[in-house]
């Protein structure tokens, strides 16, 4: 029993850390967070995510659901935790080479809400749009996420849980932050903070991508 419980713990904790790196990245939700939090305060961040964390469930759903029959295929399993393995490798050293020039502090034009979503006046919808709206989110889901899934289902409702929880927490957390620090119109995390949390996730995405790696290896020794 505590052992199980142990590894769900883990599950929740290595679940955040992935997310939290991927939210970190500059992207759409990011550029919209920061340019409306300025206008309508220290909710628009929060609001944003429950529209994100909607998205990802439905999308968690589709995956069991959809993909029920590929659980119990050993070629099928182990080629996704590979495909997944190098996509977390990318990212990680993705993340250390553009360290330096990782900021906050967006350009004035960027600032400004883009696109059709600057249409859309909730917050929770404009959440999910900017979030389709986005590619990077698409491959991780498609990659990272789907073998992470796999390998949490074998937990049980219980580890689907602490997967999802872990990974909706790391972006509640950090979008609040940043709204929160937009919205009083000071840093709460400066650039040097920023670099460095990037830096600790980079080296976090390239040693579970071991962990991916050698999961997809014993799915094809069964094979």
């Amino acid at each position: 029993m505590g052992s199980h419980i142990g590894i769900l713990f883990g599950i929740f904790g290595t679940s955040f850390l992935l997310a939290l790196s991927g939210a970190l990245m500059p992207g759409p939700l990011l550029t919209v967070t920061i340019g409306e939090s300025a206008r309508k305060g220290a909710k628009i961040g929060p609001l944003l995510i429950v529209g994100h964390g909607m998205l990802e469930l439905v999308l968690i759903v589709l995956i069991l659901w959809g993909f029920d029959t590929l659980l119990h295929n050993d070629i099928v399993l182990g080629s996704i935790a590979f495909i997944g393995s190098a996509i977390l490798l990318w990212m990680g050293f993705g993340m250390i080479r553009g360290l330096k020039k990782m900021t906050l502090d967006l350009p004035d034009d960027a600032k400004i809400t883009p696109g059709t979503a600057s249409i859309i006046k909730t917050p929770i919808v404009k959440g999910i749009l900017v979030s389709i709206s986005n590619p990077y989110f698409t491959i991780w889901w498609l990659t990272v996420g789907i073998g992470y899934i796999f390998y949490a289902v074998t937990f049980g409702i219980p580890g689907i849980i602490a997967f999802f929880a872990g990974h909706i927490f790391a972006d509640f957390l950090w979008y609040t932050i940043i709204s929160l620090s937009i919205s009083l119109g000071r840093r709460l995390v400066t650039d040097v903070i920023y670099r460095g949390i990037i830096g600790a996730c980079a080296l976090f995405l390239i040693i579970f991508s071991l962990f991916f790696f050698k999961t997809g290896f014993g799915y094809f020794l069964k094979w």
